[in-house]
């Protein structure tokens, strides 16, 4: 079995799906910003009990990447790596964005827009859908203000959270689709139509809070 999550927005959301086909067995999406560590797992253990499954049924684990927020992206990261470690399984890492640009069903070029807080997006450019449905990515991922790449955007259909919290500055229509789908995440793991990447974090920025550089000397220089 194929399991696949995605934390690097506002929701938490979980498949499980044949590894070969991609057919959806299970899912679920909470969206919470707040609580990523203690909504996951219980929506994995959700998800394997509805399909009649156990952990050492999985074959594979299939993880957004992001770009996003640094707390989020660590659960998800974290829970991905440490599962696969105890079963022995391979962990595929997929663009968070590439995820939203699958899930378009618009056979035009798009951009996608996510919430990237302190008012900034996460963005990236896709080609028009191939027969098999995937996107090529053209520029990005990247961040920065809506104003800032509103032109770059322009005449684009945009998707995600951030072309609904910055339609304005944007120039654009608010899309109905405003976070990853771990549906489409394990889909496109399973035939091959999203790209696979290392399960690392893409931050795209520092983290709000870094470690201490040690206490500052008060001798005069």
């Amino acid at each position: 079995m194929l399991l696949a999550f995605d934390t690097s927005s506002a929701a938490v959301t979980v498949a499980l799906a044949d590894p070969v086909s991609g057919e959806i067995l299970a899912s679920s999406t909470t969206v919470d910003a707040l609580r990523h560590g203690e909504l996951l797992a219980p929506a994995i253990a959700s998800a394997l009990s509805a399909a009649g499954c156990t952990p050492r049924d999985l074959t594979r684990i299939a993880v957004g990447v992001g770009p996003g927020p640094f707390t989020g992206l660590r659960v998800g990261l974290v829970t991905a790596r440490t599962m696969a470690d105890v079963l022995g399984i391979e962990v595929a890492g997929v663009c968070s964005l590439d995820i939203l640009a699958r899930q378009s069903s618009l056979a035009l070029p798009v951009a996608v827009a996510t919430d990237a807080r302190r008012k900034e997006i996460y963005w990236a450019l896709y080609d028009g859908p191939a027969a098999d449905g995937s996107r090529r990515r053209l520029e990005g991922p990247a961040v920065d203000k809506p104003a800032d790449v509103a032109q770059v955007l322009s005449g684009l259909p945009v998707i995600g959270r951030g072309a609904v919290l910055y339609a304005d500055a944007l120039q654009a229509e608010a899309s109905d689709l405003e976070y990853p789908s771990a549906e489409v995440l394990a889909a496109g793991v399973a035939t091959g139509t999203l790209e696979v990447v290392a399960p690392e974090p893409l931050y795209l920025r520092r983290p709000d809070v870094t470690m201490s550089g040690g206490p500052k000397s008060v001798l005069p220089k």
